[in-house]
C-alpha cells in the first residue's frame, strides 16, 4: 500500500511538472524535447515523460497532433484569454523595453567584470604599504650613500682629472707607436724566416696584444 501511494505521488508530481512546463512555454514540443529540457532539473526518465504526456493528452489537459510517426504536444489554447491587436502591440513594446534593459545590463556587467579583473590584478592595500616601506628603506640607503660620497675628502678635482686624461692619451700614443715598430721589425724578420708568423712568435716567446686580449682604449 505504501509503495502504491509513493508511486501515485511520483506520477502526480511528474505530470504536474510537465503540464506546468508546457503551459508556461506555450509552444509545440515532442516527448523527446520535454525529456531533454526537464531531465537535468527534475531527473525524469524518457519513458516516464512519454507516459505522462500521453496521459495528459488523454485527460484533455494538453493537445496532441501526429505528424507521421511523431507526436507533437502543445498547451490547450482554450485556457488562455484572447489577445487583441492592442494587447499584442503592448506586449511588443514591453518586449522591446525589456530587450533594451537586458542589453544595458549586459554592458554594465561586462564593464564591472573588466573593473573587477583590474582590481584583482592590482596590489592590495597591505601589499602597497609593504612596497612603500621597502622603497623608503631603499631611498634611505641611497641618501646615506650620497651623503658619504659628499663628505669624502678624496674627491678628484677637474684639474687632476684633466691631467689623468692627458697622461692616458700620451701612453696610448706611445703604445701604438711601439706596436707599429714591433710589427715592422717582425715583418722584416719574417721575410727571411722559413716558418709562419705564429711559429716565429712561439719560438721567440712573444705574446701579442691579441693573445692577451688587449685593445686600444677609446680616446
Amino acid at each position: 500500500m505504501f509503495k502504491f501511494q509513493t508511486k501515485c505521488k511520483y506520477e502526480y508530481f511528474r505530470t504536474s511538472v510537465i503540464l506546468a512546463y508546457i503551459n508556461e512555454k506555450n509552444r509545440p514540443y515532442s516527448a523527446q524535447d520535454v525529456f531533454c529540457n526537464l531531465q537535468k532539473q527534475h531527473g525524469l526518465g524518457k519513458t516516464a515523460v512519454v507516459k505522462a504526456m500521453d496521459l495528459l493528452a488523454q485527460e484533455g489537459k494538453i493537445k496532441e497532433k501526429t505528424y507521421g510517426k511523431q507526436k507533437i504536444y502543445f498547451a490547450d489554447q482554450s485556457q488562455f484569454r484572447d489577445v487583441n491587436d492592442a494587447d499584442l502591440k503592448a506586449m511588443d513594446k514591453q518586449i522591446s523595453e525589456l530587450s533594451a534593459e537586458v542589453q544595458t545590463l549586459t554592458q554594465s556587467c561586462r564593464q564591472l567584470d573588466t573593473e573587477l579583473k583590474e582590481l584583482n590584478s592590482s596590489l592590495t592595500t597591505e601589499e602597497m604599504m609593504a612596497e612603500i616601506q621597502e622603497l623608503k628603506a631603499e631611498c634611505s640607503g641611497y641618501k646615506a650613500r650620497l651623503e658619504k660620497i659628499k663628505s669624502a675628502t678624496n674627491h678628484v678635482t677637474p684639474e687632476e682629472k684633466e691631467k689623468v686624461y692627458k697622461e692616458r692619451e700620451v701612453f696610448v700614443k706611445e703604445w701604438k707607436k711601439r706596436k707599429r715598430l714591433a710589427s715592422d721589425m717582425m715583418d722584416a724578420i719574417l721575410e727571411g724566416y722559413p716558418k709562419s708568423k705564429k711559429e716565429f712568435l712561439e719560438e721567440v716567446g712573444v705574446e701579442t696584444d691579441e693573445d692577451c686580449k688587449a685593445v686600444f682604449p677609446n680616446t
